[in-house]
């Protein structure tokens, strides 16, 4: 167990190297006793997102594509080098004792990385844990008792192929923690839902994750899911039954829609947006970001001049973070924050407007009508 008590905001954390289970308390008044104010953000992020991927395998870009998703760090398109190991060990190197997790990923499958295995092996001898994301194309089992032991979990992208089908059965035969990410959108909604209806997880899996689509990159806005979509509520009802939470994670741009979708969730269990608060990502060339969707790196800073966490407390990640605490319908730099309906909304402190990216994504009616008729305006 490790256990961090932030020097700037007053709060601790508690992370369980061996389950993955993260506690955060709420701020800490002068006697060190929790109050009812929640943390809203870290001195340091606590989860990074690792992009050491700069390019895909031949061929994967286009193996996205027949598996029905949509790449939104347009592997097929965009070509750079991977993340060097020299940049990967300053990396942990400045980390380690602050974050507690690395999440490996980028434009490709990063067990495909020439470094993976030292890049694991190192960051968990640091006591940083790693995870991973693959699509299973050119998986080498030979390599999974090395994953057994330096990975906390993985996560193997739905492509709806042979190769994930290994990939999955791979790291469940090694005792491998597997998630299975599924990209949720117009196109896979009634696959989604016939998986949790019909109990289609496969068996040993330890969640689906469902990711909301988003239309970075290669995503498409035509993809993109719709409140009034029936199907959209159907499947969220469905989390209103204990036994398919169980069977199920979603990620943190999510929220809104299970807020408004399954009210018999606990609220005591949503977690909003973290990106720039307690998370963040690095690209394979070695820039902070926010979030790894800021597709134009509008909010990136050089981690080739400044160090990660003066790059998290940076006025540009100041910038992303104001961005939770008012909601911008148009580029009028009179827009108000009692101009918008989020700060009438009584479950305004549990979804912070959603992802501040992309509202397109957000699925809340209030906001959504609330962004047509600006547009019309």
């Amino acid at each position: 167990m490790i256990t961090y008590e932030d020097p700037n905001f007053h709060y601790r954390v508690a992370f369980n190297q061996e389950t993955g289970v993260y506690i955060r308390t709420s701020v800490l008044d002068k006697n060190n006793q929790q109050t009812d104010l929640e943390a809203f953000r870290g001195s340091y992020p606590h989860l990074l997102d690792v992009g050491i991927m700069g390019h895909c395998k031949h061929g994967l870009s286009g193996k996205c594509l027949q598996s029905g998703v949509q790449c939104y760090q347009s592997g097929d398109t965009k070509q750079m080098p991977h993340m060097t190991f020299d940049n990967f060990k300053q990396l942990i190197d400045e980390s380690k004792g602050k974050t507690f997790q690395i999440a490996l990923g980028g434009r490709g499958d990063p067990d495909q990385h020439p470094d993976f295995l030292k890049m694991i092996k190192y960051a968990k001898e640091n006591n940083v844990v790693p995870n991973f994301t693959t699509s299973g194309y050119g998986l080498d089992l030979s390599i999974l008792p090395q994953v057994k032991k330096y990975c906390g979990a993985v996560a193997v992208s739905h492509y709806r192929s042979v190769y994930t089908t290994r990939a999955i059965q791979g790291f469940l035969s090694h005792g491998i923690k597997t998630n299975i990410h599924f990209v949720l959108s117009r196109d896979s909604i009634d696959e989604a839902i016939d998986w949790i209806e019909n109990k289609k997880i496969p068996k040993g899996i330890n969640r689906v994750i469902f990711l909301l689509h988003k239309p970075v990159g290669r995503g498409s806005m035509a993809n993109v899911l719709a409140f009034n979509d029936p199907k959209v509520k159907h499947f969220y009802n469905l989390f209103n039954q204990e036994e398919n939470c169980l069977m199920a994670g979603f990620d943190t741009c999510t929220a809104p829609a299970l807020i408004h979708f399954a009210p018999k969730i606990a609220q005591s269990s949503y977690d909003t947006c973290e990106a720039g608060r307690f998370s963040a990502y690095v690209t394979p060339d070695f820039k902070l970001l926010p979030c790894s969707f800021d597709g134009e790196e509008y909010y990136g800073v050089d981690l080739n001049e400044y160090s990660i966490g003066e790059a998290f407390n940076s006025g540009l990640f100041d910038t992303f973070r104001s961005r939770f605490l008012q909601v911008e319908l148009t580029e009028n730099s009179e827009n108000k924050r009692s101009e918008s309906i989020c700060y009438t909304c009584d479950h305004q402190s549990l979804c912070m407007q959603g992802c501040p990216l992309m509202k397109s994504i957000v699925l809340c009616d209030d906001l959504q009508q609330e962004l047509s008729r600006k547009e019309l305006v």
